[in-house]
């Protein structure tokens, strides 16, 4: 059944978004100055007057200034708003602005609320520079807790040097290379041209923070100014965090907008979302060539709009490192030669840790506006979103026109669904040594671009679990798992244990 009560139908009304880059990075904003500074832009994009009639604030966590705290209240009192709705998140996931936004249209659909703001920035260019003052005694406004280590024992996957993402996401690469059935420079290929296509589209948006075409070619190239991190991933391929954006939009009911007098051709309509997750622990996966809970969140979202690929204009595939937009445009059906992004990409147009997608909604609402008011070429648009360690997945339609089949408020957790798909998980065996197959890996790079170490995820005869180094000193392993000469996962070896080290044999 459609809604037909204004009262209850949620639109984005106002969309702003800032790139901070002043010569000296230390004079840079700080995340609640990018945070006001990008409402003021949504309320001016709306017509302004709105922000001190705000019903609800939900602010992005993030990193950078993390001894601020909550900025609920800050944030809250640059703009001249009270709020009787007023929350941050959690934590900082790459999901988050979708489900923010999916939670803004559910209360406005419950009647809660009529107006609502969306909000987040991180400034590491500004917390680099005043932590390198810091450091040479010239400036201690800033508390650099960012420097402090607080790391106890590490985890048994630490251990073996998955740390970070960058760690993490290559073992998705390389497992989804052999699934699909790709030599390394058929991956190669695919990677640099979904990348270079981002390129291109942050080139051409004045929101995005590089502004430069790039061949495929020299994203896919190791340099010096493109260097190795995790095989195959080079510095082109991954998200550029060292960035000051901040980006939020503004969430009303239809009624409201039209009270306030916005036009009607400058309303975007908020469509139906869906969302799940997988285990926190990369070990506790049952699979790294495919996700259950992004198949269940993209699926979800298509069957609850009743829409394919084919209704979409303009997606946005959060895309922090390429196996991530692979593994999306295989669930919906997006064509590698289509755009993945409306935005440029975390490596072009920026990667403000959890607040990626909010920058995302805002070239999405601009590409989905009529021409005539200031708009670009298309009517509905996908965004899907990610987080933690390929962990978090959260997608919803957005449309100029009214989405049919959207009722609100709904529930868009399909944890369930996605939980009762999943494979088995296979048990974890931390001191195997003996004959085994490789399941997924990857090679860390220093940074004079040697390989400097590298760990397989592999599997037992009986299916358990294990992990083992590389060792990069040995010239004929590292090709093995690197020249793409044969496929290595998938490929018997042995583990074996050379002094304390469990080590991969061939």
């Amino acid at each position: 059944m459609t809604m037909t009560d204004p009262e209850r139908i949620p639109v984005i009304i106002g969309v702003g978004q800032l790139n901070d880059r002043p010569a000296s990075p230390e004079l840079g904003l700080d995340p609640p100055g990018l945070m006001a500074a990008a409402l003021r832009l949504a309320e001016a994009d709306a017509g302004g007057n709105l922000l001190a009639d705000l019903d609800s604030l939900a602010i992005v966590d993030q990193i950078s200034f993390r001894h601020l705290g909550n900025l609920c209240a800050g944030v809250a009192g640059a703009i001249g708003a009270n709020p009787p709705i007023s929350y941050q998140s959690e934590a900082p996931h790459g999901d988050t602005p979708i489900r923010l936004l999916n939670e803004a249209a559910n209360r406005i659909g419950a009647g809660e609320v009529r107006l609502a703001a969306v909000v987040g920035a991180e400034a590491l260019r500004t917390a680099a520079g005043l932590a390198a003052l810091a450091a040479k005694g010239e400036d201690k406004s800033y508390n650099a807790v960012r420097g402090v280590s607080t790391r106890r024992d590490p985890t048994y996957a630490q251990a073996h040097g998955l740390t970070a993402p960058v760690d993490v996401y290559p073992i998705y690469e390389n497992a989804g290379r052999a699934a699909y059935g790709q030599t390394l420079a058929e991956a190669q290929a695919e990677s640099g041209a979904i990348w270079a296509g981002m390129s291109e589209v942050a080139a051409a948006n004045e929101g995005a923070w590089i502004r430069k075409a790039v061949s495929a070619e020299d994203i896919l190239t190791p340099g010096p100014a493109n260097r190795p991190l995790a095989y195959p991933y080079t510095k082109l391929t991954v998200a550029n965090s060292s960035v000051n954006q901040g980006a939020g939009f503004l969430v009303a009911s239809l009624a409201e907008a039209r009270r306030r007098g916005i036009p009607e051709e400058r309303l975007i309509y908020v469509g139906m979302g869906a969302a799940a997750k997988e285990d926190p622990s990369i070990l506790r996966r049952d699979r790294y060539d495919r996700s259950t809970s992004m198949d269940t969140a993209i699926r979800r979202t298509l069957e609850l709009n009743r829409m394919t690929a084919a209704d979409f204009d303009h997606v946005e595939l959060y895309s922090c490192f390429p196996c991530v937009p692979k593994m999306a445009r295989r669930v919906l059906g997006w064509p590698v030669d289509k755009p993945a992004t409306v935005f440029g990409g975390l490596t072009f147009g920026g990667g403000p840790i959890a607040n990626y997608m909010s920058h995302a909604v805002v070239s999405m609402v601009e590409r989905l506006r009529p021409k005539g008011s200031g708009g670009g070429d298309g009517k509905t648009g996908f965004l899907f979103a990610n987080g933690g360690y390929a962990t978090d997945n959260h997608c919803i339609v957005i449309s100029r026109e009214p989405v049919a089949a959207a009722q609100f408020p709904q529930d868009f957790d399909y944890q369930a669904e996605a939980d009762a798909a999943r494979g088995p998980i296979p048990e974890l065996e931390k001191d195997y040594v003996g004959p085994a197959s490789v399941e997924s890996y990857t090679v860390f790079h220093g940074r004079e671009g040697a390989p400097s170490a590298g760990v397989v995820i592999a599997r037992t005869p009986e299916g358990k679990r294990t992990l083992c180094h590389i060792d990069v000193a040995d010239a004929a392993i590292c090709a093995f798992f690197m020249d793409g000469a044969v496929e290595p996962v998938g490929t018997a070896g042995a583990i074996a244990l050379e002094g304390e080290r469990r080590v991969w044999v061939r």
